[in-house]
């Protein structure tokens, strides 16, 4: 088995390899290559969740799990939140094959993901980007989302103001003009992505205009919650995967409202494939309900290791 340290993935996996890699994934399980199996989630109290993400790509060879959560009382402690690793094994034999640092694939897979959507479903046009949400991932989110569209500048909202200086940076970094808002002047931006760890919805119906794409990217548990239902239950929904969208994506809220059915919920890689035309019009509104499948890490997760092996790096263990 090879272990491939969480210090290691940023020389191995490039933001450019995480597209490719999700948006291969997506395709694979809209054509019914690729399925996850169920999500295992569990709530430890204080904040934190910990929980198992795993699946089969036949198409791709991989098979395994991602073990990990979110630890809110991590920051303090010089850590990120989200830590992960994520365990590969023989689609074959199940033998195991790799464990993998996950919390940067994490971060870009997710990124990957939302980027995916926004090339997919957002307005050519699109020039004005929203963020909702300045934690770990809202750089990688803002970098991914300005590969795919030629913003010209950026507006943003956090909980806690203080933190928006950090993506302002990144902001500055890629030459985007970027302005602190409130979240009704989230009604300015073509593109909004969400990337948050909210229990209650702070975007609101009000707060978003006709034509815009949503990229939320912040529900992967019951309970938690970036969006006013009402948002869904006008908008064209797309998602990585309909079951976890309607359990534990930002979609069970509007079903449980009555909202919106699963039936109307749409797979984002069936528009990879051209199953689905994807947006019928400059006025639609578009929510990619993106949830976090575990092929998802599989995918980034086994390119680190291809890499790894080309280039001698890792560690070989015998179990």
């Amino acid at each position: 088995m090879l272990i491939v340290p969480e210090s290691l993935i940023g020389g191995l996996v490039s933001p450019e390899d995480a597209f490719a890699a999700v948006e291969a994934t997506f395709a694979a399980m809209s054509r019914g290559d690729a399925y996850n199996f169920p999500v295992v989630r569990e709530a430890l109290g204080e904040g934190r969740q910990y929980g198992f993400k795993s699946g089969l790509d036949r198409s791709g060879g991989q098979l395994g799990v991602k073990a990990g959560g979110y630890f809110p009382g991590n920051a303090a402690k010089g850590i990120i939140n989200h830590q992960s690793t994520v365990f590969l094994f023989d689609p074959e034999t199940g033998q195991p094959t790799a464990m993998v640092g996950g919390g940067l694939l994490t971060a870009l897979r997710t990124a990957a993901a939302s980027a995916i959507s926004i090339d997919r479903l957002a307005r050519a046009d699109a020039r004005v980007l929203g963020m909702v949400g300045a934690g770990h991932q809202a750089g990688f989110q803002l970098r991914a989302a300005a590969r795919v569209r030629s913003f010209e500048r950026v507006i943003a909202w956090n909980l806690h103001p203080e933190m928006l200086d950090r993506l302002g940076a990144v902001a500055a970094e890629l030459g985007l003009p970027f302005e602190a808002v409130p979240l009704e002047r989230m009604r300015e931006a073509d593109v909004i992505v969400t990337i948050t760890s909210s229990p209650a919805a702070s975007l609101l119906d009000a707060h978003v205009s006709a034509g815009t794409h949503l990229a939320c990217m912040g529900t992967d548990t019951k309970g938690k919650q970036e969006v006013e239902p009402a948002l869904l239950g006008r908008a064209a929904v797309f998602t990585d995967e309909v079951a976890q969208s309607v359990s534990i994506g930002e979609a069970q809220h509007a079903v449980a409202a009555g909202l919106l059915g699963p039936e109307a919920i749409t797979p984002l890689g069936d528009v990879l494939t051209g199953a689905h035309p994807g947006r019928k019009t400059a006025e639609e509104i578009t929510l990619f309900d993106g949830t976090g499948v575990g092929l998802q890490d599989l995918a980034v997760a086994a390119m680190a290791v291809r890499r790894a092996q080309e280039r001698g790096e890792g560690i070989s263990v015998a179990l």
